[in-house]
């Protein structure tokens, strides 16, 4: 019964006017008690004056308090900038009575606006005090009725800092607040044994299982700006081990207009943990490059092409036509922009590798922006599928390319991969020849072609941490095919974040690659994943290695022998520079690798691969026979 009538009275604030005529009224009871106090609780002075100077000192207040605004704060959730306004006002209160008084004296006036000075001094103190006091007490007794109908979390903050004192204030004043902070961690030997908010700092060292128990503690929220992924990683992993679940708050330049609020504080994730700062890019121009733009997307329904989709519904485009093959994947697509009520695009399920109905598409919308990201990407699959890798990587390409050129399409971006760089694998060099392809496009219409290359998608369709998640939710073992096997990687915001800068920045012929950081090993990669799932390696789960799969590199590299950068505005994006290519010997030579893949002849495909990729040299697979013959 109470709790319903809680959440009843939750709903529902105290008119602002209410809420002025109570300040109002602390405003005439502090002036009496200023009086009183003046006189050493004695009655030694003109009552009958006191109770006629009460109106004035009300008109006063009801004058400073409209000033200021501070009537239009909801009590339950007054906070540091409400005190400050009250302040203000009961300030602008004692200088109307100060000037009033100095008057009075100066002109003889009537004793009613005559105030003594010590009288006004110690109402100005009661009524911070009271004005303060009363609105906190009502915040603090409202916060404990609520508190006590729901369950709560027993919480620890860990940083004892300013970004600490935010996080405590934003869940403190969270009117959902479903967290009790018990007490701060922190490493600094100073803060440790003080009292931040009557609440004591801990030494991470304190943290035991005696001690979690005896105080039930169920969190820590980690609230440290710019703290390091290698120490982020200690911190958690020594948490997990204690049972405890982990939050992190995100950099102060993520909170919403720089307040930070409860929602925005999340579990810990292996983005957090990549040893790099998230890649952001900020430009203007994006907002020209879309404007009324007819756009297509191919591979629109996968991690990439979605991404890229949903980015560009952030401008004001004309229309957006997404193609795929993957019927339900672009039907969840469709369904998701639906609900967004996202209206200019269409779902148009097709193959690239049909040039006859692309160029249909071509004829009935007419882009401008074209982003190719069909592809086929799993190493293995393609391996052992040259001719679907060629089919889409090489011949899926080289229809759109080929029918921008012929359409007039201003810019038609490419979606690469670090695979494509000294390729050791089929699909690589399939990447690699689109790549080349493209490039040798530029120049023959008014098509700009562009191309970014970048590594590994952190969740993508089928990548490593997927994997790695189904694995653990099996009980383990995760599979690792090297120990010291290493990938670049990004997640997908940032992926689609460069490229659609990219599509911005490009002039036509360029290659972009990503400033990356440093590559990341799997096998810790793997160890990361087990620790933030709260359990231990190898005791709970442990790593197998399988050893590489055909074509797998143990390192990937962005740049490609004979190429080398040069800078672009964006210090995290560079151009490669290409080494110079015979456009009318790559269009022979694709053209005939196309030609002898229709025939499914996997050896001689795979031998005119090698002769338009000369550095392509195949690693743990059938197809070395072909290297070892140079």
């Amino acid at each position: 019964m109470i709790k319903r009538l809680l959440q009843k009275i939750s709903h529902r604030y105290a008119s602002k006017w209410l809420v002025m005529l109570f300040d109002l009224m602390i405003v005439a009871f502090t002036f009496i008690a200023a009086y009183v106090i003046r006189f050493n609780f004695r009655l030694d002075f003109d009552i009958v004056v006191m109770f006629k100077q009460i109106p004035f000192v009300f008109l006063a207040g009801l004058i400073s308090f409209l000033l200021v605004g501070s009537y239009k704060g909801v009590i339950r959730f007054t906070g540091f900038k409400d005190v400050i306004n009250i302040i203000i006002g009961v300030n602008i209160l004692a200088t109307v009575l100060i000037i009033s008084t100095f008057f009075s004296r100066r002109l003889n006036y009537d004793g009613l606006f005559n105030i003594s000075g010590s009288i006004i001094y110690i109402h100005l103190l009661l009524n911070i005090l009271f004005l303060v006091g009363s609105k906190l007490f009502i915040k603090s007794i409202y916060n404990k009725l609520t508190q006590e109908f729901e369950t709560q979390k027993r919480v620890l903050i860990f940083g004892a800092g300013n970004s600490g004192m935010l996080t405590y204030d934003a869940i403190t004043n969270d009117p959902k607040n479903s967290h009790k902070i018990i007490g701060f961690i922190d490493d600094n030997d100073s803060k440790v044994g003080k009292k931040i908010n009557t609440l004591s700092v801990y030494n991470l060292d304190k943290m035991t299982p005696q001690f979690i128990e005896k105080n039930g503690v169920e969190e820590v929220i980690i609230s440290i700006q710019n703290i390091e992924s290698s120490r982020l990683l200690q911190i958690s992993g020594f948490l997990f081990e204690l049972g405890l679940k982990v939050k992190i708050v995100p950099p102060v330049q993520n909170w919403i207009e720089g307040d930070l609020s409860v929602g925005q504080i999340k579990e810990v994730n292996i983005e957090d943990l990549l040893g790099r700062d998230p890649i952001s890019i900020t430009n203007p121009q994006l907002v020209d490059e879309y404007d009324n733009k007819i756009i297509f997307i191919t591979g629109a329904a996968g991690s990439i092409g979605s991404e890229i989709a949903r980015k560009i519904t952030n401008y004001n485009y004309k229309k957006l036509i997404l193609i795929d093959t993957a019927e339900s994947a672009l039907y969840e697509l469709q369904q998701e922009f639906r609900r967004k009520d996202i209206t200019k695009f269409e779902a148009v399920v097709s193959d690239v590798r049909d040039v006859v109905r692309m160029e249909t598409l071509f004829f009935k919308y007419k882009p401008e922006i074209v982003f190719h990201a069909a592809a086929y990407k799993h190493v293995p699959l393609m391996e052992n599928n040259p001719y679907e890798a060629i089919n889409v990587n090489v011949g899926g390409t080289k229809n759109i390319a080929s029918l921008s050129v012929k359409h007039g399409v201003h810019k038609f971006v490419l979606i690469s991969t670090d695979k494509a760089v000294n390729p050791t694998n089929v699909m690589g060099a399939t990447k690699r020849i689109a790549e080349l392809y493209v490039n040798s496009q530029q120049g023959r219409g008014k098509t700009k072609f562009i191309t970014t290359r970048f590594g590994n998608v952190l969740g993508s369709n089928g990548s490593v941490i997927p994997l790695f998640k189904k694995q653990i939710e099996a009980g383990g073992p995760l599979t690792v095919t090297h120990k010291d096997i290493t990938r670049y990687f990004m997640t997908i915001p940032e992926a689609c974040q460069l490229v659609l800068e990219a599509a911005t920045m490009g002039n036509g012929g360029e290659i972009f690659v990503f400033d990356m950081g440093e590559s990341v090993k799997i096998f810790d990669l793997a160890k990361n994943m087990i620790i933030l799932s709260g359990l231990r390696f190898p005791e709970d789960i442990d790593i197998d290695i399988t050893g590489l799969r055909p074509g797998e590199k143990i390192y990937e590299e962005l740049l490609a022998d004979g190429e080398n950068t040069k800078p672009t505005y964006n210090e995290k994006i560079m151009i490669a520079r290409s080494i110079s290519i015979d456009k009318n010997e790559i269009d022979v030579n694709i053209t005939k690798l196309c030609d002898v893949n229709a025939k499914v002849q996997n050896l001689e495909a795979i031998s005119i691969i090698k002769q338009i990729v000369p550095e392509y040299i195949s690693n743990n697979s059938r197809y070395e026979v072909l290297d070892t013959k140079k």
